[in-house]
């Protein structure tokens, strides 16, 4: 099986100067989720067709392993079938499929090859309530399809066939090369129609088989904005549908968008609004409030997320606490039993089993040892303006609030910092350090008032 994947159109409708294929399904671009479906089927060849925004289509999807072919000037799907052809290999059965059809199951596709076999023409149909804008399928009396008229060129009986093509079929190479040489535009778009080569099949006396989707949303392709919005829900509908039959309890399955990869154990709940993007773990009876961002993390056992936290590129142990409000960044660990409160940011930093930082604090570039508690307003002074340093705080050290512990520097074992410390130099393990102004306190001291203005 080899693939030809048609993405050379402008996307006018789309009013965006990125190319039509480009356009995200949920936070991929469509032509990614084509592709993906044409490699899951271990198509031997898979060649793109493009045309408008060409060099960024190839840029963005440079790591999909694909051919390029360029149609220009843009002259109809048959003519951009033939751009391909220099790339497919007599022989072979040939599968055409749609860079804005983005959601095309591979099941769906797995039957029509079958039905195609080495020597029919196998093509995606399906039957509309409403079939405005589609190609007709015309039968004949014994049912056999005989060709394909396109909705412009159709006569008034012809338009009300509400079984339509949806552009997907299956073809041998060696037939298709022929029947695309001799394509014509004699049609109301002046185009070379892909679906022409219907009837030159049926002329050889080639069989036309038929095949319907598993689900009409699989054929929907993207022309707007709208349509792109009502696709991603659909999308997200089946992702949530699938979570909720693996057992994941969603607090509402209209909400919840997952961009990327998610596995979730036992017992997870999500609550509502939750983005998950790139991959991401959730083990068994984790809990996800409302309004989380979390992307390409392994969140462990039992470990809660207060609503609004974000989560990026991080790893907690069991029964971690985080939020609300708190933000990990890329590079943090976190061990069992680690909490982090409201407005907490973590970054490229491991904190180990039990320790706690429960307000206000930053901790960036550190290395925080077991039981230890982080004190409100605490940060770590990890930039000079052109290098980073690393701050390493041991087990069992209790950091006062208000402290600054600029890098590099060192807490020993069971160390304490006073609130206010400021601290520049390593501080001995099982003493307090402190680092504060002396207070006092001026009699006669006056609060300066406002002058006013002079009239």
């Amino acid at each position: 099986m080899e693939v030809v994947i048609l993405a050379a159109g402008q996307g006018k409708r789309m009013r965006s100067a990125l190319p039509k294929v480009l356009q995200p399904i949920a936070g991929r671009p469509m032509l990614e989720h084509v592709i993906a479906a044409a490699q899951t089927l271990e198509a031997r060849r898979i060649c793109v067709v493009h045309g408008h925004g060409g060099e960024a289509v190839r840029t963005r999807l440079q790591h999909a392993g694909v051919q390029w072919a360029l149609q220009e000037p843009q002259l109809g799907t048959g003519h951009a079938v033939l751009q391909a052809l220099p790339h497919l290999t007599d022989g072979d059965m040939a599968l055409v499929l749609y860079g804005d059809v983005p959601l095309i199951g591979v099941p769906t596709l797995r039957r029509l090859e079958a039905t195609a076999g080495g020597e029919r023409l196998a093509l995606l149909t399906v039957e509309l309530p409403d079939p405005a804008g589609y190609g007709r399928i015309l039968r004949d009396a014994a049912g056999r399809v005989v060709r394909i008229v396109e909705e412009k060129d159709a006569s008034a009986d012809e338009r009300r066939v509400r079984e339509v093509n949806t552009g997907i079929l299956v073809a041998p190479v060696a037939r298709l090369r022929g029947w695309l040489e001799r394509l014509g535009n004699d049609n109301a778009q002046r185009e070379y129609y892909l679906t022409d080569i219907i009837g030159m099949a049926v002329a050889e006396g080639v069989e036309v088989t038929t095949v319907q989707p598993d689900a009409v949303w699989e054929t929907l392709g993207v022309n707007s904005k709208p349509q792109l919005a009502e696709l991603e829900r659909i999308h997200q509908r089946n992702i949530a549908t699938r979570l909720m039959e693996d057992g994941v309890t969603l607090f509402d399955p209209a909400r919840i968008d997952v961009r990327g990869e998610i596995k979730c154990g036992r017992d997870v709940e999500i609550d509502v609004n939750c983005v998950f993007e790139g991959r991401v773990e959730l083990a068994d009876d984790v809990k996800i409030g409302a309004n989380c961002v979390i992307r390409n993390a392994r969140i462990g056992a039992g470990s809660r997320l207060a609503p609004f936290s974000h989560v990026e590129d991080t790893v907690t142990g069991r029964d971690c606490a985080i939020g609300p409000y708190a933000r990990t960044r890329p590079g943090t660990t976190l061990g069992d039993g680690v909490h982090l409160g409201n407005f907490v940011e973590v970054k490229n930093s491991a904190i180990a089993d039990d320790s706690k930082a429960n307000h206000l604090a930053y901790i960036g570039d550190a290395d925080i040892g077991r039981r230890v508690n982080v004190g409100a307003g605490t940060i770590t002074c990890n930039y000079d303006g052109a290098n980073k340093y690393r701050t390493t705080i041991e087990d069992d050290v209790f950091i006062g609030s208000d402290t600054q512990l600029v890098a590099p520097v060192r807490v020993g074992r069971g160390a304490t910092l006073g609130a206010g410390t400021t601290l520049t130099k390593d501080a001995p393990e099982d003493q307090l350090t402190v680092s504060r102004a002396k207070q006092i306190s001026i009699p006669g001291w006056k609060r300066p008032v406002k002058k006013r203005a002079e009239k």
